[in-house]
């Protein structure tokens, strides 16, 4: 962990201390639980836990919820899948927060969300995208798994649509890494191909903290793949695009969201970081609220590119802090029914929410939330051409 990175994290942990000790009267507890300094997508997490600071301040400055003050208690996991099965435990069971927002890293949350629906303690995911994570145990169980981010399987849908309007498509490759992030990923890649009968003449693996991938990229490049699917975490695309540099070898690049992580643009380079284009939800063409939140939370976050982030952890609180009142409890249960069915509309950073839940649907945000982007000038830039220009909603179907 570099310094920078242990400053943010003493930063955040401090700052949320602070936070605690308020000496609110019959404060709500919040909890955030995901990767804050070890893993590649870590500067996602701290960017997360800046927007639930900056929610409940706007929130504690309007009164509160229920007459109650919010305060946030932060665990980071470490990336470790262990580690954040004992802070849920320790959330829930030592802290009693009402809900638990997090984590960072996809593969953690499916390593716990069995924890939440036996509790009967709601988290709402705001940074990690893998798409069984809020999928109900079995038909008809009761679900506190909810989500404000984007989706892996919405993603994917988007670049396999892509790749099949793509008129200069003619052989496809898969490449992922070998986390569960990566293997969710691969899932979503073979099922929803086969749906457009999209069928890849090479699939290749490599592991996150591999540097050279040339080996992969030569079986790829002699099977004729011209264009690549791609899904890891934003260091590993980084060293898979310098991997491509060193062999000359760039076919259509179409990636996970993990490419606009400053840890992917730092390791590509300026240059090569153009190359893939792939989907998140805020690009350099922000709203006026957005904008307005991205100018206060900016000076304190170490990757300005993390902020969609803070944004979906911003409206991820903001909607907690409405089935709260709607509920008039803290009580999970009632919280549960009051997400499943809110009421009035919540003004959000990304946009306003109306029934952003329902029994059956938990997420927040759909393939309409996306956008096109890739990296032009060090920016993350709104990307189109002739191909998604041609998109239609219907090509986005799961």
């Amino acid at each position: 962990m570099t310094p920078k990175h242990t400053a943010v994290k003493a930063a955040l942990l401090g700052s949320a201390l602070a936070m605690s000790s308020a000496a609110y009267a019959q404060e709500i507890k919040i909890g955030f639980n995901g990767d804050l300094s070890a893993s590649p997508s870590a500067q996602s997490g701290q960017a997360g836990v800046l927007g639930i600071q900056a929610a409940i301040e706007d929130i504690n400055a309007a009164g509160g919820v229920l007459g109650r003050k919010l305060t946030l208690v932060v665990r980071d996991d470490l990336s470790q899948p262990p580690k954040s099965i004992q802070n849920m435990s320790d959330l829930i069971d030592n802290e009693k927060v009402v809900a638990v927002l997090g984590p960072t890293n996809s593969g953690n949350a499916l390593a716990w969300k069995h924890i939440p629906n036996q509790k009967k303690n709601p988290s709402i995911g705001c940074i990690g995208s893998a798409t069984d994570i809020t999928k109900p145990a079995s038909a008809n169980a009761e679900n506190y798994m909810y989500r404000v981010s984007m989706v892996d399987r919405a993603q994917v849908a988007g670049l396999i649509a892509y790749t099949k309007n793509n008129p200069i498509t003619k052989n496809v490759g898969f490449l992922v890494e070998t986390t569960g992030y990566g293997q969710g990923g691969l899932k979503d890649l073979q099922e929803l191909a086969e749906a457009k009968s999209l069928k890849p003449v090479a699939t290749e693996k490599f592991g996150v903290n591999d540097t050279d991938m040339t080996s992969q990229l030569n079986k790829l490049k002699s099977a004729g793949v011209d264009t690549v699917l791609v899904w890891a975490q934003g260091t590993p695309i980084g060293q898979l695009v310098r991997s491509m540099e060193k062999i000359n070898y760039f076919p259509v690049t179409l990636t996970s969201w993990s490419s606009d992580n400053a840890s992917f643009f730092d390791t590509a380079g300026k240059t090569l970081a153009e190359k893939p284009i792939f989907m998140r939800t805020i690009t350099e063409d922000r709203t006026p609220k957005q904008q307005q939140l991205y100018d206060r939370l900016a000076p304190k976050m170490a990757s300005k590119s993390a902020f969609s982030f803070a944004a979906h952890c911003y409206d991820a609180l903001m909607i907690t802090a409405a089935a709260i009142k709607q509920a008039g409890s803290t009580e999970g249960p009632k919280m549960r029914e009051a997400f499943d069915n809110l009421q009035a509309p919540v003004e959000g950073i990304m946009k306003t929410y109306y029934k952003p839940f329902s029994a059956t649907e938990h997420e927040a945000l759909t393939a309409a939330d996306y956008r096109w982007t890739r990296w032009k000038d060090g920016k993350l830039v709104t990307y189109t051409d002739d191909v998604v220009k041609a998109l239609k909603p219907a090509d986005f179907t799961q």
